[in-house]
């Protein structure tokens, strides 16, 4: 049986502005985590660094970080970071890539071709005229040819180099699994075993890549997603800790504190 809402959640084409959060909600940005629907990262200026399944690289202003549904990730923007990020909906992600893609536009022309696409994508969704909504969707048709021209078109960078090595293409197996399974008991060394590896070699290759261990990347990510059902639902914490694969409401609300500094009640109430 399916969950309308979150039909309605994977089917909406949103636009928001990406500006630094405050030290706060930090998480939010910096958390290992994913989306049900494609995302695409526009970094208009200012710089940082972001992690995508696994694999952490600086960005800078005339940015565009495609990253697929289900794709796990995370970035720390600096005090002068502003951008956008596009939600794609699922109906139209066959128009885009397959794996995450991160682009550098450094010519001027297609600086100044990307930002007349948004200024349209963004005008269509704000707007109240007839038939706004199909507008908007048609301008993202025409950003995801955009995008597809500056893919072919991109020289090799050392970021497409380091995603073919074999230390990547484990971590980034590793980040799919954990991203299917996270909710479940399973730990590094489960992981570790369903990718025919040592949970000593996971690590070695996870601290290679994004300078985290294997561990470090799992408590992430159930952390984030404990968070998020704290402060964005209504959901009792014993339902959270069971949801999340802890063995009691107590030993959620120990580990809980022990990442974050609180526990699960306060952190829901500040």
């Amino acid at each position: 049986m399916t969950d309308p809402l979150l039909d309605q959640l994977k089917n909406k084409l949103d636009l928001k502005t990406l500006v630094q959060t405050t030290s706060q909600d930090r998480w939010r940005t910096e958390a290992m985590r994913s989306h049900a629907a494609p995302r695409l990262l526009f970094i208009g200026k200012g710089h940082g660094r972001i992690t995508i399944a696994g694999l952490t690289s600086g960005f800078g202003p005339n940015n565009l970080i495609f990253l697929p549904a289900g794709t796990m990730y995370g970035f720390e923007a600096g005090p002068t970071v502003f951008g956008q990020i596009l939600s794609i909906p699922l109906a139209m992600a066959s128009e885009w890539p397959d794996a995450p893609v991160h682009l550098r536009l450094r010519d001027v022309v297609a600086q100044k071709e990307l930002t007349a696409h948004f200024d349209n994508l963004e005008r269509e969704l704000k707007s109240e005229k007839t038939a706004h909504s199909r507008a908007a969707h048609y301008y993202l048709g025409i950003l995801a040819v955009f995008f597809e021209r500056q893919y072919e078109g991109r020289a090799v960078d050392s970021n497409d180099v380091r995603s073919d090595t074999a230390s990547a293409r484990l971590v980034a197996a590793y980040t799919d699994l954990v991203e299917r399974d996270f909710r479940t008991r399973k730990g590094v060394a489960d992981f570790a075993r369903d990718l025919g590896v040592t949970s000593t070699h996971l690590t070695r290759c996870c601290n290679e890549t994004c300078g985290s261990s294997a561990l470090a990347i799992l408590n992430d990510r159930i952390i984030f997603e404990a968070r998020k059902l704290l402060r964005d639902t209504k959901t009792p914490i014993k339902d959270i800790a069971e949801t999340l694969g802890f063995g009691s409401p107590a030993y959620f609300t120990r580990s809980f504190q022990q990442r974050t500094g609180a526990t699960p009640s306060a952190f829901r109430n500040g």
